[in-house]
């Protein structure tokens, strides 16, 4: 009797994701199959490993979507708190395109800050949003997905492709 390993999957909330070029190629290396979740049409490499989900308008239905499906084996790329929160809670590793990880420990801290500063914009508090995106993030971010794949490789899961 032989025993099936499960696949390691990326799944990720690609509406606003500026590392989805570096998640192809990471992909590709790893032999990991990557779903590509979107509400409008993107273009992704044309790939046997990298599939684009295009899900309806609905409100948070490409977070419905990851969701639904994201476990243990899986890997969510995500700068959506409430998302992150519902996949740690799944068991799947959760990775910010800045490349901070979001664990259970980091999970809920992040959301309640989340919540405090929608609550101060929505009273008229003046916050300053993000800061942008910088080649160190890419570089961090990079690192993380490698460390996660290679996580779940030791921890018994497989690359979808020998």
């Amino acid at each position: 009797m032989t025993e099936t390993l499960q696949a390691i999957t990326l799944y990720v909330d690609a509406d606003a994701c500026p590392v989805k070029p570096e998640i192809y190629r990471v992909a590709e290396r790893h032999g990991v199959k990557v779903f590509v979740v979107s509400n409008a049409f993107l273009q992704v490499p044309q790939s046997p490993l990298i599939e684009r989900v295009v899900v309806s308008a609905g409100f948070d239905a490409a977070d419905d979507w990851i969701a639904e499906r994201a476990g243990r084996g899986a890997i969510v790329i995500t700068a959506d708190i409430p998302l992150a929160s519902r996949c740690v809670k799944a068991g799947a590793e959760v990775i910010g395109p800045t490349g901070k990880p979001f664990t259970e420990a980091s999970v809920g801290m992040a959301l309640a800050t989340r919540n405090l500063m929608e609550d101060l914009r929505a009273m008229g508090e003046v916050t300053s949003g993000p800061r942008p995106f910088s080649q160190k993030d890419r570089s961090a971010f990079l690192s993380a997905l490698d460390v996660a794949i290679n996580r779940l490789k030791r921890a018994g899961f497989r690359a979808t492709s020998p």
